[in-house]
């Protein structure tokens, strides 16, 4: 399996057969690859704010691919043709793909209107995705929660992103621990840098994962990690 982090929170799983993205955020993020260029076949949606969905429609209309999220989330999509496959926190579901298992992330979820309203897009979640034998965890926006230890127990997780920007989730600190709960082979930090005001140090969160043993990995917009 190879896994893509395109910048952000947009992390794309490719295996042998099928490829997914989860929360697209390109074209306004700079340091990105662009939609236009993506090839999935299924999308993630952790929740309904702009920096996790803004290229959801672009990249599902170029591949017909099918958007995965929470029922109301899936739903607004549904609403605008595209296809949906809805979930819920707690339910679990095999697709083409693999297996997705939906955990709950603490955060809120709405989508802005074209009015700039806002509507309720159901609650945030996290994914854990079991993909051609390997085990990914993304948190989505998220505070830490204590689950996350029943979470590390349930799943022998390869690899893990956590956001780590502070203010509006968890910051380095409280990643620190996330990690230490949930025994991934490998930390990935995400949700950091994108603005000034998520702006934190990726190796200096990777040298404090070292002093207590845990792996882990600072990556570049458009670096891979190939897993055998």
């Amino acid at each position: 399996m190879q896994i893509t982090f395109h910048g952000h929170s947009c992390v794309q799983l490719t295996s042998r057969s099928h490829s997914i993205l989860i929360d697209p955020y390109l074209d306004a993020n700079p340091a990105g690859v662009k939609a236009k260029d993506i090839l999935a076949q299924y999308i993630l949606l952790t929740h309904g704010h702009d920096d996790h969905i803004t290229d959801a429609v672009s990249v599902a209309k170029r591949n017909d691919a099918t958007i995965i999220a929470v029922e109301e989330l899936a739903e607004y999509f549904a609403a605008q043709s595209f296809k949906t496959e809805t979930m819920h926190v707690g339910g679990e579901w095999s697709f083409e793909f693999g297996r997705v298992h939906l955990t709950q992330a603490l955060h809120t979820s709405s989508v802005r209107t074209s009015d700039g309203q806002r509507l309720y897009a159901g609650v945030p979640v996290g994914f854990v995705i079991e993909m051609e034998g390997k085990t990914i965890y993304h948190a989505g926006d998220t505070g830490l929660f204590g689950d996350m230890q029943w979470i590390g127990r349930r799943f022998d997780i390869d690899v893990a992103f956590l956001p780590i920007g502070g203010r509006f989730t968890m910051g380095p600190a409280e990643a620190l621990q996330a990690a230490a709960w949930l025994q991934a082979r490998l930390i990935v930090p995400i949700h950091y840098g994108t603005f000034p005001i998520i702006e934190q140090d990726g190796d200096r969160f990777i040298e404090n994962l070292a002093r207590i043993g845990i792996a882990g990995t600072a990556l570049s917009p458009g670096a891979t990690i190939e897993l055998d």
